[in-house]
């Protein structure tokens, strides 16, 4: 039987000179819950994105068999 899981989080756009921090905040949050995960046997099978305003919302969709 397959089990699903998903895992979000929000980034805020912040004034700053780094052009690229929300890719790095964003890439250093999703190996933190890659590793997380993993290591509680889900596998990662899918993603998305999407802005609203200053935010972007990221989602993460696992799953694992039992």
């Amino acid at each position: 039987m397959k089990e699903y899981k998903v895992a979000s989080f929000l980034l805020y756009s912040k004034l700053t000179l780094d052009s690229k921090h929300i890719l790095n905040d964003s890439t250093e949050r999703i190996q933190e819950l890659l590793d997380e995960h993993a290591a509680q046997g889900w596998s990662l099978v899918s993603t998305d994105a999407s802005k609203f305003g200053y935010a972007m919302y990221y989602y993460l969709y696992f799953q694992r068999t039992r």
